[in-house]
Protein backbone atom coordinates (compact mmCIF):
# COMPACT_ATOMS: atom_id res chain seq x y z
CA UNK A 1 0.00 0.00 0.00
CA UNK A 2 1.32 3.31 -1.23
CA UNK A 3 1.93 6.11 1.45
CA UNK A 4 1.10 9.88 0.53
CA UNK A 5 4.45 11.62 2.08
CA UNK A 6 7.12 9.98 0.52
CA UNK A 7 8.17 7.01 -2.32
CA UNK A 8 8.52 3.86 -1.68
CA UNK A 9 10.11 0.37 -2.83
CA UNK A 10 8.73 -1.39 -5.35
CA UNK A 11 6.57 -4.02 -4.83
CA UNK A 12 5.92 -6.23 -7.67
CA UNK A 13 2.26 -7.56 -6.83
CA UNK A 14 -0.42 -5.17 -5.06
CA UNK A 15 -1.65 -6.23 -1.72
CA UNK A 16 -4.43 -4.07 -0.97
CA UNK A 17 -7.57 -3.89 1.51
CA UNK A 18 -9.55 -1.64 0.06
CA UNK A 19 -10.95 -1.78 -3.54
CA UNK A 20 -10.02 0.56 -6.29
CA UNK A 21 -11.92 3.51 -8.35
CA UNK A 22 -10.34 4.46 -11.72
CA UNK A 23 -11.30 8.00 -13.26
CA UNK A 24 -11.03 7.16 -16.58
CA UNK A 25 -12.81 4.95 -18.43
CA UNK A 26 -11.90 5.04 -21.83
CA UNK A 27 -8.27 3.58 -23.62
CA UNK A 28 -5.92 4.10 -20.70
CA UNK A 29 -8.81 3.30 -17.57
CA UNK A 30 -9.59 -0.28 -19.34
CA UNK A 31 -5.48 -0.52 -19.50
CA UNK A 32 -5.89 0.15 -15.61
CA UNK A 33 -8.52 -2.21 -15.16
CA UNK A 34 -6.91 -5.12 -16.79
CA UNK A 35 -3.86 -4.27 -14.61
CA UNK A 36 -5.78 -3.95 -11.19
CA UNK A 37 -7.59 -7.74 -12.44
CA UNK A 38 -4.42 -9.32 -12.78
CA UNK A 39 -3.48 -8.48 -9.41
CA UNK A 40 -7.16 -9.73 -8.15
CA UNK A 41 -7.61 -6.17 -6.71
CA UNK A 42 -11.17 -5.44 -6.99
CA UNK A 43 -11.91 -2.42 -8.78
CA UNK A 44 -15.26 -0.87 -7.44
CA UNK A 45 -16.19 1.51 -10.35
CA UNK A 46 -15.10 3.40 -12.78
CA UNK A 47 -15.86 7.10 -13.06
CA UNK A 48 -15.91 8.91 -16.77
CA UNK A 49 -17.24 12.75 -17.89
CA UNK A 50 -18.61 10.93 -20.99
CA UNK A 51 -22.35 10.74 -19.96
CA UNK A 52 -22.32 8.21 -22.91
CA UNK A 53 -20.35 5.82 -21.05
CA UNK A 54 -22.49 6.30 -17.79
CA UNK A 55 -24.15 3.07 -16.34
CA UNK A 56 -22.57 0.69 -19.32
CA UNK A 57 -20.22 -2.19 -18.14
CA UNK A 58 -16.46 -2.54 -19.40
CA UNK A 59 -15.12 -6.33 -18.46
CA UNK A 60 -18.28 -6.48 -15.77
CA UNK A 61 -17.21 -3.15 -14.57
CA UNK A 62 -19.76 -0.58 -14.10
CA UNK A 63 -18.99 3.25 -15.06
CA UNK A 64 -21.27 4.82 -11.99
CA UNK A 65 -20.73 8.29 -13.02
CA UNK A 66 -18.51 11.54 -13.45
CA UNK A 67 -14.94 12.12 -11.76
CA UNK A 68 -16.65 14.96 -9.55
CA UNK A 69 -19.36 12.55 -8.40
CA UNK A 70 -19.33 13.27 -4.79
CA UNK A 71 -21.57 10.28 -3.88
CA UNK A 72 -18.39 8.23 -5.00
CA UNK A 73 -15.38 10.72 -4.41
CA UNK A 74 -16.56 10.62 -0.27
CA UNK A 75 -15.57 6.54 -0.55
CA UNK A 76 -11.51 7.79 -1.66
CA UNK A 77 -9.36 7.24 1.57
CA UNK A 78 -12.11 5.72 4.29
CA UNK A 79 -13.33 2.62 1.52
CA UNK A 80 -11.52 3.25 -1.74
CA UNK A 81 -7.96 3.24 -3.32
CA UNK A 82 -8.14 5.76 -6.47
CA UNK A 83 -5.99 5.21 -9.65
CA UNK A 84 -6.20 8.40 -11.89
CA UNK A 85 -6.31 7.06 -15.66
CA UNK A 86 -6.08 9.70 -17.90
CA UNK A 87 -3.42 10.43 -20.57
CA UNK A 88 -4.28 14.27 -20.65
CA UNK A 89 -0.85 15.43 -18.21
CA UNK A 90 -3.34 19.05 -17.82
CA UNK A 91 -6.27 16.85 -17.00
CA UNK A 92 -4.60 14.33 -14.69
CA UNK A 93 -2.83 16.72 -12.83
CA UNK A 94 -6.41 18.66 -12.02
CA UNK A 95 -7.66 15.55 -10.55
CA UNK A 96 -4.56 14.99 -8.31
CA UNK A 97 -4.88 18.12 -6.75
CA UNK A 98 -8.69 17.97 -6.19
CA UNK A 99 -7.84 14.55 -4.75
CA UNK A 100 -5.07 15.81 -2.85
CA UNK A 101 -7.08 18.87 -1.36
CA UNK A 102 -10.48 17.49 -1.12
CA UNK A 103 -9.68 13.79 0.11
CA UNK A 104 -6.25 14.09 1.51
CA UNK A 105 -5.25 10.97 -0.34
CA UNK A 106 -2.46 10.08 -3.36
CA UNK A 107 -3.07 7.57 -6.35
CA UNK A 108 -1.81 4.19 -5.91
CA UNK A 109 0.23 2.80 -8.41
CA UNK A 110 -1.24 0.56 -11.27
CA UNK A 111 1.75 -2.35 -11.24
CA UNK A 112 0.92 -5.11 -14.01
CA UNK A 113 1.86 -8.52 -12.31
CA UNK A 114 3.63 -9.23 -15.88
CA UNK A 115 5.80 -6.41 -15.08
CA UNK A 116 9.38 -6.53 -13.71
CA UNK A 117 10.68 -4.16 -11.29
CA UNK A 118 13.73 -4.79 -9.14
CA UNK A 119 12.96 -4.65 -5.44
CA UNK A 120 16.00 -1.76 -5.61
CA UNK A 121 13.74 0.36 -7.49
CA UNK A 122 12.42 3.26 -6.03
CA UNK A 123 9.02 4.36 -7.19
CA UNK A 124 6.52 7.55 -6.52
CA UNK A 125 2.67 7.20 -6.61
CA UNK A 126 -0.22 6.96 -9.25
CA UNK A 127 2.16 5.20 -12.24
CA UNK A 128 0.60 2.92 -14.91
CA UNK A 129 3.29 0.14 -15.37
CA UNK A 130 1.95 -2.10 -18.40
CA UNK A 131 2.33 -5.93 -18.73
CA UNK A 132 5.96 -6.34 -20.05
CA UNK A 133 7.43 -3.50 -18.77
CA UNK A 134 10.74 -3.69 -17.33
CA UNK A 135 12.06 -1.29 -14.67
CA UNK A 136 16.05 -2.25 -13.74
CA UNK A 137 18.17 -1.77 -10.54
CA UNK A 138 17.92 1.50 -8.94
CA UNK A 139 16.18 3.16 -11.28
CA UNK A 140 13.63 6.17 -9.73
CA UNK A 141 10.72 6.62 -10.99
CA UNK A 142 8.68 9.70 -10.10
CA UNK A 143 5.08 10.34 -9.41
CA UNK A 144 1.74 10.27 -12.09
CA UNK A 145 4.08 8.54 -14.90
CA UNK A 146 2.48 5.96 -17.86
CA UNK A 147 5.17 3.62 -19.17
CA UNK A 148 3.36 1.49 -21.35
CA UNK A 149 3.86 -2.36 -22.56
CA UNK A 150 6.89 -3.89 -23.05
CA UNK A 151 8.98 -0.54 -21.95
CA UNK A 152 12.26 -1.10 -20.94
CA UNK A 153 14.02 1.72 -18.58
CA UNK A 154 17.71 0.70 -17.18
CA UNK A 155 19.32 0.95 -14.04
CA UNK A 156 20.07 4.11 -12.42
CA UNK A 157 17.97 5.72 -14.77
CA UNK A 158 15.27 8.79 -13.14
CA UNK A 159 11.68 9.65 -14.47
CA UNK A 160 10.39 12.77 -12.94
CA UNK A 161 6.98 13.32 -12.95
CA UNK A 162 3.79 12.92 -15.18
CA UNK A 163 6.07 11.61 -18.06
CA UNK A 164 5.20 9.04 -20.49
CA UNK A 165 7.03 6.59 -22.41
CA UNK A 166 5.27 4.44 -25.23
CA UNK A 167 5.17 0.95 -25.58
CA UNK A 168 8.31 -0.91 -26.46
CA UNK A 169 10.42 2.58 -25.62
CA UNK A 170 13.83 1.95 -24.41
CA UNK A 171 15.52 4.22 -21.96
CA UNK A 172 18.93 3.55 -21.14
CA UNK A 173 20.75 3.11 -18.10
CA UNK A 174 21.46 6.57 -16.08
CA UNK A 175 19.00 8.53 -18.28
CA UNK A 176 17.35 11.29 -16.56
CA UNK A 177 13.72 12.37 -17.50
CA UNK A 178 12.40 15.63 -16.99
CA UNK A 179 8.74 16.43 -15.84
CA UNK A 180 5.90 16.31 -19.25
CA UNK A 181 8.18 14.64 -21.24
CA UNK A 182 6.61 12.13 -23.86
CA UNK A 183 8.76 9.33 -25.24
CA UNK A 184 7.02 7.89 -28.16
CA UNK A 185 6.66 3.79 -28.95
CA UNK A 186 9.78 2.07 -29.87
CA UNK A 187 11.78 5.06 -29.05
CA UNK A 188 15.25 4.52 -28.17
CA UNK A 189 17.49 6.67 -25.22
CA UNK A 190 20.67 5.97 -25.33
CA UNK A 191 22.67 5.92 -22.15
CA UNK A 192 23.36 8.73 -20.27
CA UNK A 193 21.32 11.33 -21.83
CA UNK A 194 19.03 14.00 -20.32
CA UNK A 195 15.40 14.37 -21.47
CA UNK A 196 14.41 18.10 -20.62
CA UNK A 197 10.93 18.76 -19.33
CA UNK A 198 7.99 18.55 -21.69
CA UNK A 199 9.89 17.41 -24.69
CA UNK A 200 8.73 15.02 -27.07
CA UNK A 201 10.33 12.27 -28.86
CA UNK A 202 8.61 11.15 -31.66
CA UNK A 203 8.06 7.18 -32.29
CA UNK A 204 10.87 4.51 -33.19
CA UNK A 205 13.86 7.91 -32.69
CA UNK A 206 16.90 7.13 -31.97
CA UNK A 207 18.26 10.11 -29.33
CA UNK A 208 22.17 9.67 -28.76
CA UNK A 209 21.94 13.57 -27.27
CA UNK A 210 20.68 15.98 -24.87
CA UNK A 211 17.16 16.99 -25.77
CA UNK A 212 16.45 20.61 -24.44
CA UNK A 213 13.06 21.52 -22.82
CA UNK A 214 10.05 21.80 -24.96
CA UNK A 215 12.25 20.37 -28.13
CA UNK A 216 10.47 18.08 -30.62
CA UNK A 217 12.87 15.15 -31.66
CA UNK A 218 12.20 12.82 -34.47
CA UNK A 219 14.53 10.46 -36.54
CA UNK A 220 17.61 8.64 -36.30
CA UNK A 221 19.60 9.88 -35.04
CA UNK A 222 17.26 12.16 -33.49
CA UNK A 223 17.35 15.74 -35.02
CA UNK A 224 15.67 19.04 -33.44
CA UNK A 225 12.26 19.23 -35.40
CA UNK A 226 12.03 23.54 -36.07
Amino acid sequence: MTTINSPHRNVNIQKMEKPVIIFGAKGLGQVALDIFKSNDVVVYCLLDDDKSLHNTEIDDVIVMGSTDDESYIELIGPKAEVFVANDDNKFRKSLVEALLEGRKVMPVNAIHKNASIEPSAILGHGSLFASGVVIGTNTKIGSHNIINAGAIVDYNAALEEFVQVGAGAIIGSGVKIAEGAFIGSGAVIVSGVTIGKKAQIGIGSVVIANVPNGAKVFGNPAVEMK
